[in-house]
């Protein structure tokens, strides 16, 4: 009998027996499974890019681009994994690059407080995606597939290592108005239970619907009593118990929920310092918005929340936010207001409360954009563009201060190391203590794993 049966079979029993009282079955099916190797995270906090940041406008300076700016590309840039054809011409970057910190890790004057905490970044320039095409890559990001049908990261990581508070969900998505290319399905537990799917707090008004109970703790507890009792007895005669533990437990996290929740979304009595740190109370509503998201990511790693995403705010409402074909300058300025300082603030705030080592944060977008465009003027912007690309670690075990890989001299593709999110991803759970080929879940017929048959643990960007 193989780990993944055993754990079934035992599953099975707890739910058949009624005895085993409700809270019990919803705290198994959050138990995680046994570590593979010594841990060194134990929260991942995914600051997601929603678009498509420019690599050549953020982490990996191409002086080259200024150079040739203006001059046709030809035929042997163009490429199926960009928008490309050989008359587009070279755009250098509207922003200068600085070497930050100690380490000398280039980071433009897109990102002034990111800059600031250049020795904690890890930043991989040689990122290698499959298709330009917004949801194709979102779902590849987040669940390792390109027509997504699979759990996301996050429910992957709250199926291995459950939560270390009952009270509240293993997975956490912080909303900003805003559901991105390839839809909620970037967030969904799939064929995983489904109490590892994402909960979504939004940035404005109510954090959660429904969070405020309209029965007595007493009457809502005598309910799911009943539910739990009628979910056992059907649960006993089916072939697919996990399901209906999954219902059970979302039942049961969703009235735990219900202190817990306003508790940590209020951040009301956060110190004054801190507060500024974030730029909670920035006049720029969308800026305020997504500090306000970003001081609750850190305040729901505290509190024992597993995976926690930040998505961007679309600040005309109908655009993913980095997506810039046009206005690149304008536009990407305007994403950096809103981002940049929460992001520093991030690393800033979980360093000085000790909780950088143990919590990764992960910056990502799901592709990168063209170093070319199809003329260049004071309006132009940058397409899509996955034949090299820019993403960045830190803390959790990642080296601060460094680079890794390469991109050729105008950024148009890799030209050393590339990597791909499967690589990302058997890292990430490494550091959170799971082998990424080991965490497994049976369906369709065969074992399922979030990497699928690929990814490798980088062990050049762990110290």
């Amino acid at each position: 009998m193989t780990r993944h049966d055993h754990r079934l079979c035992s599953r099975r029993h707890v739910l058949a027996g009624a005895s085993a009282g409700f809270g019990m079955l919803a705290l198994r099916a959050m138990a995680g499974v046994p570590l593979h190797n010594r841990a060194k995270a134990k929260n991942i906090i995914f600051c997601f890019m929603d678009g498509g940041p420019s690599h050549v406008d953020t982490f990996d300076p191409k002086p080259m681009l200024k150079q040739h700016e203006g001059k046709p590309i030809g035929e042997s840039a163009v490429t199926k994994r960009s928008q490309s054809n050989a008359n587009r011409v070279w755009f250098g970057s509207p922003w200068e690059f600085k070497q930050r910190g100690q380490s000398g890790l280039w980071v433009s004057d897109l990102f002034p407080h990111i800059a600031q905490v250049a020795d904690r970044l890890c930043v991989v320039r040689s990122m290698v995606g499959e298709l330009p095409l917004h949801g194709q890559q979102n779902l590849l990001l987040h669940t390792g597939r390109i027509l997504g049908q699979a759990p996301s990261l996050g429910a992957w990581v709250s199926y291995g290592l459950g939560t270390e508070n009952h009270n509240l969900p293993g997975y956490v998505v912080l909303n900003n108005d805003w559901v991105p290319n390839g839809g909620l399905e970037n967030f969904g537990s799939s064929f995983l239970p489904a109490s590892h799917q994402a909960t979504m707090v939004r940035a404005k008004g109510v954090p959660v619907d429904n969070i405020v109970p309209h029965d007595t703790a007493a009457v809502q507890r005598r309910k799911l009593a009943l539910l739990a009792e009628q979910d056992a007895e059907f649960a006993s005669r089916s072939s697919d118990a996990q399901a209906i533990e999954g219902a059970i437990a979302n039942c049961e996290t969703a009235f735990l929920m219900q202190s817990a929740v306003p508790a940590i979304a209020d951040i009301a009595n956060e110190p004054a310092h801190i507060r500024q740190l974030y730029g909670v109370d920035s006049s720029d509503e969308h800026q305020r918005f997504y500090a306000t998201q970003a001081l609750r990511a850190r305040r729901l790693i505290e509190a024992g929340v597993r995976f926690v995403e930040i998505t961007c705010p679309s600040f005309d409402g109908n655009n993913s936010p980095w997506d810039q074909h046009g206005q690149i300058r304008q536009n990407h300025a305007k994403n950096s207001r809103i981002t940049d300082q929460s992001v520093a603030a991030l690393i800033i705030d979980l360093e000085q409360r000790g909780l950088l080592d143990e919590t990764i944060v992960l910056w990502a977008g799901e592709m990168g954009r063209t170093p070319h465009t199809p003329k260049v003027t004071g309006t132009c912007g940058r397409d899509h563009h996955v034949n090299g690309y820019s993403i960045l670690m830190a803390g959790g075990g990642f080296k601060g201060g460094m680079a890794f890989g390469e991109t050729d001299d105008f950024g148009n593709a890799v030209a050393s190391d590339p990597l791909n999110i499967h690589d990302i991803h058997a890292t990430l759970l490494h550091q959170m203590g799971i082998d990424h080929e080991k965490l497994i879940f049976r369906h369709g017929g065969r074992d399922q794993r979030l990497t699928d048959v690929h990814g490798n643990v980088v062990q050049a960007l762990l110290a």
